[in-house]
């Protein structure tokens, strides 16, 4: 409670949450709009927008994480959720798929900017360094909460409106973050440690590259890409065109990994007490391997193996689960791990590393969902993508040993 007594923080805390729904609602509408825009070819499209925003985030937030210190971090802040808000607005307008992609481009290239930036601040304003870790987790989990409300809130809204007034309500929520940020207290920066942009980035990541454990978070980082990508790629022409399902339908499968999100948020806290963050993690890992393999008998046996199509529409919806609660096995823990790896003044940047690294793996994964979706058909793509997922998970498990898990528990249960 000592953390959410400082007002400047609540306020902070209050924009992020507002802006994470809002980007929510937005990747449940842009999969429509690439449905609508392009038909079949959606995933391609979708696919295509999705790699834009992760090479954004590979290359500019390390540069926005190097530079924030000279320039005014409210007033970047709020000029980034006016600009993320005016481009939202804008979405459902486009009438050629190139719009969408310049469009998604500007977004994504704020977006990333916003992150590191707000992350920077955290620090200035939660001085105490229990309330600064217990920052960063509200942070994690407030990102795994908007992955399972986000679509359940869009399902309903499809139920009453067009897919295109979700972007409006983007556009808003970017606005409020900005007014919630406004009267905020945010201390200018100091100048960074590091010489330049990359010497910053880079330090973070010889840490990943050097420290067992975290080398076994980029590895999963990698199974979580490559199960996810099914999902949030797929899932538009997969119940659009497979299944025969509306806008809605499509909403609704999403919230259904959304909901095996939260049952596994709900369950970890006390798991991770008594086991190993490590085996768990690994748990998860196992658990997208084995349901992205199920995902690829589900479409390449088609609905007579299901008991017709209403099998098939549950099967997917609880595969759908499955995906959901391993990503939360995996993701989770990871903040605990990367703290109790490092020094207290080495969090920030091995925090920035993940952000990177992990947007890395997306970059890999989304291309294929989207791009060899459309061209080669579901089986073939879903199949490449379990085996990186199969990959990710033999590597974690060679990279990081068993015998670092002990020593931890200790470190974890002080950082959590």
């Amino acid at each position: 409670m000592s953390l959410f007594a400082i007002r400047d923080y609540r306020h902070l805390f209050a924009a992020q949450i507002i802006s994470l729904f809002g980007t929510g609602l937005a990747t449940v509408a842009l999969g429509l709009l690439a449905y609508e825009l392009a038909g079949p070819s959606a995933g391609t499209v979708l696919g295509t927008a999705l790699t834009v925003k992760m090479v954004m985030y590979v290359l500019i937030a390390p540069l926005a994480a190097a530079y924030i210190h000279r320039l005014p971090r409210r007033a970047f802040l709020i000029l980034l959720d006016v600009v993320r808000a005016g481009v939202v607005l804008a979405l459902p307008f486009v009438t050629e798929i190139w719009h969408v992609y310049v469009l998604i481009g500007l977004l994504q290239a704020a977006s990333a900017a916003f992150t590191p930036t707000f992350q920077a601040v955290i620090p200035a304003i939660v001085a105490d360094v229990t309330d600064y870790t217990r920052a960063l987790s509200a942070s994690q989990v407030a990102s795994t909460m908007e992955s399972l409300l986000s679509p359940v809130l869009a399902a309903v809204a499809l139920a009453f409106i067009d897919f295109s007034w979700l972007f409006l309500g983007t556009s808003a929520g970017f606005l409020l973050s900005a007014l919630l940020i406004a009267p905020t207290r945010i201390p200018d920066a100091a100048p960074s440690a590091h010489a330049g942009a990359w010497a910053k980035a880079a330090a973070g990541i010889r840490t990943f590259l050097t420290t067992p454990q975290l080398r076994g978070v980029l590895a999963l980082n990698l199974v979580v890409a490559a199960a996810g990508s099914i999902v949030i790629v797929s899932t538009v022409n997969y119940v659009r065109d497979e299944l025969g399902g509306s806008q809605q339908d499509v909403g609704w499968m999403l919230a259904a990994s959304g909901a095996g999100t939260l049952l596994a948020a709900l369950v970890l806290p006390r798991v991770l007490r008594r086991v190993a963050a490590r085996a768990v993690m690994m748990a998860g890992a196992g658990t997208l391997v084995a349901a992205s393999a199920t995902a690829v008998t589900l479409v390449a046996a088609g609905p007579d193996t299901w008991a017709g199509t209403a099998g098939l529409w549950a099967g997917t919806a609880g595969v759908w689960a499955v995906i959901g609660a391993g990503m939360a096995l995996v993701i989770t823990p990871t903040g605990a791990i990367l703290r109790a790896s490092v020094a207290p003044a080495a969090v920030p940047e091995v925090f920035a590393a993940q952000f990177s690294l992990s947007h890395l793996a997306w970059l890999i994964t989304y291309p294929i969902a989207g791009w060899l979706g459309t061209a080669a058909g579901f089986t073939l793509t879903w199949s490449l993508l379990a085996t990186l997922a199969a990959v990710g998970g033999v590597g974690a498990v060679l990279l990081w040993p068993r015998s670092i898990a002990a020593p931890m528990r200790a470190s974890l249960a002080k950082a959590a």
